[in-house]
């Protein structure tokens, strides 16, 4: 969905990211869902997904499932 039908969403995104705009912002929602979009493109694409799915993937970041992806 395009993340201007979310013009509710407080977005948020992590001190880690850096000034040309490598980043994802993450935003709550009504209802226990995040949004979560790319900063570069903040009129672009949002994900919407439950608060389980961003559990079970912050779980798997945290124990370094992804870290292949940025080595």
């Amino acid at each position: 969905m395009s993340a201007a039908l979310v013009p509710e969403a407080m977005w948020r995104k992590s001190r880690h990211s850096g000034a040309t705009g490598n980043c994802m912002e993450l935003a709550q929602l009504d209802g226990g869902h995040i949004a979560v979009r790319n900063s570069r493109f903040p009129e672009g694409p949002a994900l919407i997904l439950t608060t389980a799915e961003v559990a079970a993937f912050l779980a798997g970041a945290k124990e370094g499932e992804f870290d292949d992806f940025v080595a």
